[in-house]
């Protein structure tokens, strides 16, 4: 994506603002505690064979508590069962699930966090300023569901993609960029923490990072890596990829961008008006090289 170095020094104010915003991030080393262990090896592709360089879980603990307190956690958890898994295979929506989308949605609009992304896409010019007409973006952006394999039904959205994760034709596991899901998979044993991704020293994380790439099995089938939050509000990633997905029409967008301490490539995927996947990669951290 062609950017302005005026307009990637917006983003990034923008984006850091975000975070600082974010009050209901959870604390590493207090909210939750991660074991990192070793680093992950090479996958050869179509593979679902991953040597395990991390014997435990990659969470050991998690707050609960605070999971179920913060509304716009309980409100997030609460669609993680809705829905199907396998791409191909219709969803349906049911009143009771859509109810559960714009509850979340509207617990979102009360964040600060929220309101700073509104604000700048009003500002921007990329969202209507009036709140309900902004949420009915959000919906399409997140939640109207399209078709990822053809032939097959409406099979997928942008929330089911990037948050609960989607397996093709049971050999691949897509998705799944969300650390809440994956620690209420991995508690209930569907998910296996393989170990972390590095290149180098510049991108070996610490365990109180609040981004990791990652490798790990659902279900048996092999993420050889994947780029993941850790630890930040569902308002954060939401803000933060809507912004990114509304600020180009590009099919693939690629922004680097430095938030907080983290050197960061944020991608988003579009699928018409909906977003097709996002996730960070971790580039490097620690003010190492930045």
């Amino acid at each position: 994506m062609a950017r302005g170095q005026q307009a990637n020094q917006e983003l990034a104010e923008v984006l850091n603002q975000l975070w600082q915003l974010d009050s209901n991030r959870l604390r590493p080393g207090t909210d939750y505690i991660i074991s990192l262990q070793g680093r992950a090896g090479y996958v050869a592709q179509g593979s679902n064979y991953a040597r395990d360089r991390a014997r435990a879980p990659l969470f050991t603990y998690v707050n609960e508590d605070k999971l179920k307190s913060i509304e716009t956690y309980a409100h997030f958890i609460n669609l993680l069962d809705n829905y199907e898994m396998s791409t191909g295979v219709s969803e349906t929506v049911t009143s009771e699930e859509l109810q559960e989308n714009k509850l979340f949605i509207n617990s979102l609009l009360e964040t600060d966090v929220m309101k700073c992304a509104h604000k700048y896409l009003v500002r921007m010019g990329q969202s209507p300023s009036d709140p309900a007409q902004f949420k009915r973006q959000l919906y399409d952006i997140w939640f109207r569901l399209y078709h990822r394999e053809r032939g097959g039904g409406e099979d997928s959205c942008g929330f089911e993609h990037v948050f609960v994760g989607e397996t093709k034709f049971g050999q691949e596991i897509m998705g799944l960029h969300n650390w809440v899901q994956f620690y209420l998979q991995e508690k209930h044993g569907h998910v296996d923490y393989k170990g972390y991704k590095a290149r180098d020293n510049k991108d070996t994380p610490d365990e109180d990072d609040h981004v990791l790439n990652l490798q790990f099995s659902c279900k048996g089938l092999v993420k050889p890596v994947g780029g993941c939050f850790i630890g930040v509000s569902p308002e954060f990633e939401v803000a933060l990829f809507t912004i990114i997905f509304l600020m180009s029409t590009e099919k693939m967008t690629s922004v680097v961008v430095k938030v907080d301490e983290y050197k960061l490539e944020l991608v988003v995927y579009r699928h018409g008006r909906s977003i097709g996947t996002s996730f960070p990669k971790l580039l490097s951290s620690n003010n190492r090289d930045l």
